[in-house]
């Protein structure tokens, strides 16, 4: 857990972030009269982003986990 300062931020940002692509995801696929593969879109593309973001998360915890320097600090 001495790393839990650096792991904060990448974790609020990571929830936030699939709470907005859940909340547009359900808000578009309920407007009535859209065409079904319109709903299914507005519910895929939203949950494959979300999906990309905790991926992210997990690199991001396993980089600073094992100790290696941020890559903005590299240059």
């Amino acid at each position: 857990m001495k790393h839990f300062k650096k792991m904060v931020a990448p974790i609020i940002i990571t929830i936030l972030f699939v709470l907005y692509f859940v909340g547009i995801g359900l808000s578009m696929s309920s407007i009535m009269g859209l065409p079904f593969l319109q709903k299914i879109l507005f519910i895929v593309v939203p949950s494959i982003m979300a999906i990309v973001m905790i991926v992210v998360l997990v690199e991001r915890i396993k980089e600073i986990r094992s100790e290696e320097e941020d890559d903005l600090s590299k240059y």
